[in-house]
């Protein structure tokens, strides 16, 4: 089996947890599902790229911890937004919004978006409005034939954000596909 070149390392380091750069590194965690169900990485290089993306959610647990002030804020915006979402599009849309956005390649906040299409998992949770990195859902605007959307990531100061537009697009079998919109359009 070819393997990924870091899952020794991050096997043989469980106690010291990753910078933000070695997890952007990482495939998120249904690139890691995919690249088992194909054979391509072995049970033990999923387990270990899956405890290291439990590790950062783990140090954001306890961080939550140190700042409970700043931690009820950040739930009590991500709640609001995501209330306003369900109650303009849908619980459904929103959530599978979310999944075919976990799907696309290059989008840094899918390893925040991997299980969205678990209803067991209340949609704030995958909203981050003012903790680093942020993901915020600015615009969603339902169409007969497609989804425009308009998302912002990255750095948390106003105007420090990346804004991307996506188009979402049913395909043969039903399920939303997101694709970038163009720039120009």
């Amino acid at each position: 089996m070819a393997g990924l070149w870091f899952a020794g390392e991050v096997a043989g380091s469980a106690a010291i947890l990753p910078t933000r750069t070695f997890f952007a590194m990482i495939p998120t965690p249904n690139q890691l599902i995919a690249l088992f169900e194909r054979g391509e990485i072995e049970r033990e290089e999923l387990q270990a790229l899956m405890a290291v993306h439990a590790r950062e959610l783990i140090a954001e647990m306890e961080q939550d911890y140190q700042n409970p002030a700043a931690a009820l804020l950040e739930n009590l915006l991500a709640r609001r937004a995501a209330g306003r979402l369900v109650r303009r599009h849908g619980s459904r849309l929103v959530r599978e919004v979310l999944v075919a956005l976990a799907a696309v390649a290059d989008f840094s906040p899918a390893r925040y978006l991997w299980n969205a299409d678990h209803p067991d998992v209340p949609l704030h949770c995958f909203l981050r409005m003012r903790r680093e990195p942020v993901f915020r859902i600015m615009g969603l605007e339902s169409r007969a034939d497609a989804i425009e959307l308009l998302v912002e990531h990255g750095a948390a100061k106003r105007g420090r954000g990346t804004r991307r537009k996506f188009l979402l697009k049913r395909d043969a079998h039903w399920h939303l596909r997101a694709e970038p919109a163009d720039e120009g359009a």
